[in-house]
This record gives structure tokens, sequence and C-alpha cells, in this order.
């Protein structure tokens, strides 16, 4: 096992003392007034380390210290830290010396909003605010927007086994703790490893960490729930410099690579979850491209594009991203957008990649773009992959006798024009207030089958509607059909029971 900053001993007496300081979230929240919080939260150092500037108490001098990268007095620092000698914090790599002060070398960041529990805390190198200069290559990065993306999108069902592809810091390994009986990381970095094992042992948890290049140190071994943050970037193999956003593959292989990866590493009924990157390439169909890549796999497939950047503002994001920003990096924007061009790519999607071994000969393979505010995804994919099964449960004529209701707080929104009739209704759209908050365009004949679904048969409603509508019932039915499929995929319609 990879050994902890300290020592597992010297790991849980630091533990002892963040504990005893209260410098956690909860301790936070109530020692810091409201602007200074939100400072913290904002990662605004320098007007953390103004507004703490003479405070003294432990929380207060470790909030200094590791959220906001001041240099503190050797004295000070001791008080705050009385378990662990600050010789040895500066041998393991947690502290700097500085004159007769000391800086944090590191981040130890109060970790627990997401779920509720004992405190846990998050070991990863200081963000770029804190730096001078660039990102060292093999930086470890702390939680970002991509890891409680992740963390939100990933379902939290009880596992026997958990794996997290790409480890970093550990903060998904520790989500993990929380509902798996076992919890393996993997990450090409050593130097990693060894954040991810102290943020377990802050934390009081415990994992199994294995070097590796992403599957590589698995081979061979299944588990009930895989996922990954993994280095996604969209670029040339000649980009590959950051470990922890670039994986050395050109272009979106990384993802082709995961996604390949699954069926031998999922159990039966397993499920995969990772962000991805992916080209859309000019004049082809980036979800067909995608689709393409999952058919082989035999596996269930949700996934949801959030955003998409065009070549020239992706460039823009990640080489701000490190620091990289500014005159000195023109030569290496024109490389990498040059590549874009001489490739084909038009833009880059990111979003979230959903698996599922379901063990059927034709799987559910859906690709969509979701960007509107939709709640946790996590959540919605238990959800989606059960009325998946509902729907193969009931193919075609089946639903006939399928019963169903309306999603609760389904709305219908009509735009209506004003004639010499006086006022027509143009656009119609169903528009859910929860879960996806899928909204689609409609027409007055589906509108009316959805609010007649209220317990009949779905073949009694239709009959109703042939008949008040003057259709024939079979084109209706065999029209209808497909239609409330996808509104019970999308979780518009439901199943009465």
């Amino acid at each position: 096992m990879t050994e902890p900053l300290l020592g597992a001993d010297g790991a849980a007496r630091l533990r002892a003392d963040l504990i005893a300081a209260d410098f956690t979230d909860a301790g936070l929240r109530a020692r810091l007034d409201a602007r200074t919080a939100a400072a913290v939260r904002r990662g605004e150092a320098a007007r953390v380390r103004r507004r703490l500037l003479d405070a003294d108490d432990p929380l207060a001098v470790l909030v200094r210290l590791f959220l906001a990268g001041a240099r503190v007095p050797a004295p000070v620092a001791a008080a705050a830290l009385p378990s662990v000698p600050l010789a040895a914090a500066v041998t393991a790599g947690l502290l700097v010396a500085d004159g007769d002060a000391v800086r944090a070398a590191v981040e130890i960041q109060p970790y627990g909003d997401v779920d509720a529990g004992e405190p846990w805390w998050i070991v990863a190198d200081l963000p770029a605010a804190l730096r001078d200069g660039p990102l060292p290559a093999d930086h470890v990065l702390g939680v970002g927007g991509a890891s409680t993306t992740l963390a939100l999108a990933t379902p939290r069902t009880p596992v026997a086994s958990a794996l997290d592809l790409g480890t970093g810091c550990g903060v998904q390994a520790l989500h993990l703790s929380r509902h798996a009986g076992a919890v393996t990381g993997t990450d090409i970095s050593t130097r990693a490893l060894r954040f991810a094992a102290t943020t377990a042992a802050l934390s009081g948890q415990r994992f199994e960490l294995l070097a590796g290049d992403l599957v590589a140190p698995v081979a061979g071994r299944r588990y009930d729930l895989v996922v990954s943050n993994p280095p996604f970037i969209v670029g040339p193999t000649r980009r590959a410099h950051y470990t922890y956003r670039d994986s050395g593959r050109a272009g979106d292989a990384v993802c082709a690579e995961l996604i390949a990866a699954m069926p031998t590493l999922l159990t039966d009924g397993g499920h995969a979850q990772f962000l991805a990157n992916w080209i859309h390439p000019a004049g082809d169909d980036w979800a067909q491209r995608l689709a393409g890549l999952i058919a082989p796999t035999g596996l269930d497939a949700w996934v949801i594009q959030r955003e998409v950047s065009t070549p020239e503002e992706y460039v823009r994001l990640w080489l701000a991203d490190t620091g990289e920003a500014g005159d000195p990096d023109l030569a290496a924007a024109d490389d990498w957008l040059d590549w874009f061009a001489a490739e084909g790519i038009e833009a880059v999607g990111f979003g979230i990649v959903s698996l599922r071994a379901g063990g059927h000969a034709d799987p559910t393979i859906r690709i969509e773009d979701l960007r509107q505010p939709t709640d946790p995804i996590g959540t919605l994919v238990p959800e989606w992959f059960a009325r998946a099964d509902w729907l193969r449960a009931h193919p075609g004529p089946e639903l006939l006798a399928a019963r169903l209701r309306p999603a609760a707080g389904l709305a219908l929104h009509t735009e209506s024009q004003l004639t010499d009739d006086g006022w027509t209704a143009r656009v119609r759209r169903f528009a859910l207030d929860s879960g996806a908050r899928y909204v689609e365009e409609t027409d007055e004949l589906v509108a009316a089958l959805v609010a007649g679904c209220r317990g009949l048969p779905l073949g009694d409603v239709l009959d109703l509607l042939a008949a008040g509508y003057g259709l024939e019932r079979d084109p209706l039915v065999a029209t209808a059909l497909p239609v409330v499929a996808g509104l019970v995929e999308r979780g518009i319609l439901l199943p009465a029971s």
C-alpha cells in the first residue's frame, strides 16, 4: 500500500490536530464571517490573508497556511499543529521553511459538503493562484469543477467493490468509501498516489492504491462501479506534459479507450461513470461517432453532452488553467489551433458517460445534448436505466396494455398568436420542473394523449383519441407507440405502478 505523507502515524497525529482546531467545513462556517468564508470558497487568497492577518487561533492559522498561502511564524504554526513537529512536516513535503517562518507546500482543504458524516480533508498541490509561474508537470489537482461534476453524477447505490481510475488527490475515492465495501484507486503518478493516501488517512479511510496507466494496474479484475475523471484534454500527443489532464493519447482517444475497457472491468450489472471530452468532426455527427465507439461493447449507455467549445475557446481555457496564458504562449496556442484545423475538428464536447453491463443482446444507447440545469445526474442515472429496462419489458404493441401517468410537476407551456379568429396556439412544449428538466416541443394530439394517461391502459386512451379526433385507430397506434416510448424514456410519462 502507498504510504501517506508523514507516514501512517504522522498522518494520524495531523488528523488529530485538524480535528482539535475544528479545521472542518462546519468549523469554517462557525469561525469565519460571511465575507471571509465567501473569499475562502472563491479561492481569493490575498483577501483571506488580509482578513486573518492578526488571527492566531489554531483554526485561523491553518486557514492562513493551507488555504491562503500565508507565511506564518514558526512558533505560531507549531502551536496550531502541536502533534506534528515542523521539521517532520517540512521533510514530508507538507510545509516549506522560509527563514523564521513556514509556508504550506500543499493544500489541505476541509471537505464534506456533498456527503454528510465524519470530516474529510483533501490533500493536493497548491493551486495556480498560490504559486509563482506555471504549474509543474506532475501537479496534483485538488477539488475543481470537473471533480465536483463527477461526484454529483455518480450513483450512490451500495456496491461491494468500486474503482477510481486516475484517482489524483483521491476525492472520488472518498465519495466511493461511503457506499462501496472496497475502494481501489489507480494513477500513473506515484506522487498523486501519495496525496491520495494522505487524503484517505486524514479522512479516516483506507484505499487500495495501484500505480499504472488507467486500467493497466487492474487487468483481469472486475468491479461493481467504475468512476473516472481522466486526463481527457483533446490535443496532439506532443502536448502531453501535465499528468492530471494530458493522457499522452492524441485527440479524444482516452475516451475511446475507457469505453472499450469497460466490458472486461464491470461485473454483471455493473456501472461505469466518467467524464470525457470528445471531438466534433467537421461535416460529421459527433453523436453517431460516439455511438459507434459504444455499440461494440454490448453495454447500455446514456451519454450527456453538457458543454461545447470552439477550438479557440478550448485552447484559451486550458492554457489559462495552468497559468500559461499570455504573450509567451502565442506560439503554443497557434500550434494547438493548427492541429485542430489539420484534424478537421470544429468543436469539442464535454459531458458525462454512463455505461451499464446489462447483459442485453441489443443494448440501449442514448446520446443527447442536455445543457439545461438538472437535478444531480447521479440521482437520475438509476432512474434512466430503470425506465430503459421497463421499455425493454414492454416492446412495441405490449405498451398498449400498460397503464401510464404523467410525471409529477409536468407542465404544458403554450405560445399563441393573435389571429382574426382570436388566439391560436402555435407552439406547445412539455416542461419538467425536476429531474432532467426536459423541455420538449409537442402538439395538440400528444398533449391530449398525455392528459388522458390517468390509469387507463394506453390502448384505451388511444381508442378515445381516435374517436374524439376522427382518426383511424391502427395508423394512430403505429404513430403513437414510438412517441410514447420516447416520453417514458425522458420521464414525462411514467408507469402508473
